[in-house]
């Protein structure tokens, strides 16, 4: 934790210098002013020689990333794209902000929070969208992408579809005798737990960063805060929830102690496809380490499940998803009309070879018989396709997609992990939470 608060300083310092370098800048997008206008040629272009891009994303390049820039530099020997990757945690979006601080070249950047696409507007960081005239980013991504708004614009374009749900070893359900769900809940989900559990092993498994999803699919359509401005964070879900996987931590042990799991760093995709853990929460990215049998091979078929809601009716649950891989160009890069050119045929479906990692394209115009043959590979066989195709792309569940302030994210994390680790009660761990949750929005008013 100390190294996480550390990195997110750090970040917020770099980024609070980049806000005062924007000032600078003419335009609320922060540009320098040497970018081209929307549709004239790059100031490079007038030597002859090729305009540069680099973008910068978090996924491996061999896992799609270069097949896709390979495909674009073959057909436009006028625009050559470069990848650079960081890694999606604390240390790797600071490499991506000092960059971007610092004029390294940086062209277009993947945000994959809201939270993280917003600090870096108000730095001056990503170009405003709506000077691009030539592409409907709502009619071509659907409401969805309404989520990845700011202030009523676009700084990005969010190109995937980010389904999440709960893969399952359909041969240890098969023994067993449980059936594949297409609706559940967090109680029965539990059920499924005890029914699977072997010996001293765990059923269940999932990284700690969707802890909260549960929640947070309710607090993100009633409010995270009550009507008179106050916290929200004791809502009475809160309870159900931290108390729900606290015996299953405790009491069944189907799933790791967060204890453990944290100091054993342990590699839940890893559990899941050896085997040993029959359920794994996560989203479609598994898919990449699922196809690939060279280091992780299998001898069973995989299902989808959704994710299960903690109550009420199916019609009134809401769960994460929606769009992602949010897609900006830097406003200070002097090469945006190419990279616009870049971004809106990645959008369309030059990305479909990222299917191969879990990332759909969200585009109506996309090929996505082709991002499903991408997706598949030669692997189909070792899938439920049935279930895959209804998390993918048949369920009418409506989504969100979390946007509480990462400061806000920090306070619960910070809280509910000394109660999964023994060290504070329910009541005093929501109370804690509730009590900072207030001085944030005192502060931030």
């Amino acid at each position: 934790m100390r190294r996480k608060r550390l990195f997110t300083s750090m970040v917020s310092l770099v980024l609070i210098m980049g806000l005062l370098a924007g000032c600078s800048g003419n335009g609320n997008n922060g540009s320098s002013g040497n970018a081209p206008k929307p549709g004239e040629p790059s100031p490079s272009t007038s030597t002859g020689e090729p305009v540069k891009l680099k973008m910068w994303g978090g996924v491996p390049p061999e896992s799609g990333p270069q097949e896709v820039i390979n495909a674009w530099n073959k057909e436009h020997p006028d625009i050559q794209v470069e990848y650079v990757r960081f890694v999606n945690d604390d240390e790797g979006n600071l490499k991506l902000d000092t960059a971007m601080m610092t004029g390294q070249n940086v062209d277009l950047f993947i945000n994959y929070t809201i939270s993280q696409a917003g600090k870096r507007m108000e730095s001056g960081l990503a170009a405003d969208l709506s000077q691009f005239t030539d592409y409907n980013i709502d009619e071509k991504m659907g409401q969805d992408a309404k989520s990845w708004q700011i202030d009523g614009k676009y700084y990005g374009i969010p190109t995937t579809k980010s389904p999440f749900f709960v893969a399952l070893n359909k041969d240890a359900l098969d023994a067993a005798g449980l059936k594949v769900p297409k609706d559940w809940t967090w109680d029965e989900l539990r059920e499924y737990a005890k029914k699977l559990k072997s010996g001293d092993g765990y059923s269940f498994i999932q990284h700690t960063e969707p802890f909260v999803d549960p929640i947070d699919s309710i607090l993100s359509q009633e409010g995270y805060t009550k009507p008179d401005g106050s916290s929200n964070l004791d809502h009475s879900q809160v309870k159900n929830w931290l108390e729900m996987l606290n015996v299953m931590m405790k009491e069944d042990q189907t799933t790791p102690p967060l204890g453990e799991q944290l100091t054993s760093k342990m590699p839940v995709e890893q559990e899941f496809l050896s085997g040993k853990v029959p359920m794994l929460n996560i989203g479609a990215w598994l898919l990449r380490s699922s196809n690939n049998f060279t280091d992780f091979p299998r001898d069973f078929k995989i299902a989808f499940a959704p994710v299960p809601r903690l109550t009420g009716s199916a019609d009134e649950y809401v769960t994460r998803g929606g769009l992602g891989d949010y897609i900006s160009i830097n406003a200070k890069s002097k090469n945006q009309a190419a990279a616009w050119e870049f971004l809106k045929w990645y959008a369309d479906g030059g990305m479909a070879p990222m299917a191969a990692g879990g990332r759909l394209p969200a585009s109506k115009d996309a090929d996505q018989d082709a991002a499903l043959k991408s997706l598949l590979g030669d692997k189909s066989s070792t899938y439920d396709l049935d279930s895959l195709m209804y998390v993918m792309f048949d369920s009418k569940t409506p989504t969100y997609v979390r946007s509480l302030a990462q400061e806000v994210m920090d306070i619960r994390a910070q809280e509910y992990e000394k109660y999964f680790l023994g060290t504070s009660s329910v009541d005093d761990t929501i109370a804690a939470m509730v009590t900072r949750h207030n001085e944030y929005l005192k502060q931030n008013k």
